[in-house]
């Protein structure tokens, strides 16, 4: 696996991907070039960590279509494309397909350590994101299909007695489901269960009967 700080360079461009490396070896980034999209695509596997700085006119297979190739293969890296002058449409194409931010050429050393600061940003962001939705889905694990029902409830903004008809149980054995779920999850306020149930994504799951 590629350290974490990694930024992988693919540019057709020997001269950019010399510039640019020696800027950001310089900055403290560890860097992998690729002379285009092809060989990055047979190199970089889904393990693989950093950010990736694409350019998106290269010959054979262009910007877009490695992104394209990326999300197929599973490559999850935050991607900083660089365009040519008055390449705007392509950059927003590639925004849309998930780029971070784009940078264009001629650019300046300030412009590419701060679009590569933002890739790594996404990338703890991402990292925070995931492992507060592990820990959340490890908890509502504990659930029995019971309390889970009455969790999936709350969250849909239901009263204790709304619960109850719903689900044809009485107020007070609500009570008890809610109680023992809210110990389960280590809530100790109804916010506190909501933001956990929110981050395991229960709020898209459609409750049942």
């Amino acid at each position: 696996m590629m350290n974490s700080n990694t930024v992988h360079l693919v540019d057709d461009d020997e001269a950019i991907r010399h510039s640019a490396s020696f800027m950001l070896r310089h900055a403290g980034y560890t860097v992998k070039t690729y002379k285009d999209g092809v060989t990055f695509l047979d190199e970089v596997t889904p393990e693989d960590s950093g950010c990736v700085l694409l350019d998106v006119r290269m010959p054979v297979m262009d910007g877009l279509a490695v992104q394209k190739a990326m999300s197929t293969k599973g490559i999850a890296m935050p991607v900083v494309v660089l365009t040519g002058h008055g390449d705007v449409s392509v950059a927003v194409e590639a925004m849309k397909s998930g780029a971070i931010d784009f940078l264009e050429k001629p650019y300046e050393k300030s412009a590419l350590l701060t679009a590569i600061e933002n890739g790594f940003a996404a990338v703890r962001n991402r990292d925070s994101h995931d492992r507060r939705q592990q820990e959340a889905a490890a908890l509502i694990a504990q659930l029995t299909p019971r309390e889970k029902e009455v969790l999936e409830r709350l969250v849909a903004g239901l009263t204790n007695k709304m619960i109850a008809e719903e689900l044809d149980i009485s107020h007070r054995t609500v009570e008890i489901h809610r109680a023992n779920l809210m110990e389960k999850l280590e809530a100790d306020s109804l916010s506190a269960a909501l933001r956990i149930a929110f981050a395991a994504g229960l709020d898209e799951e459609s409750p049942t009967a």
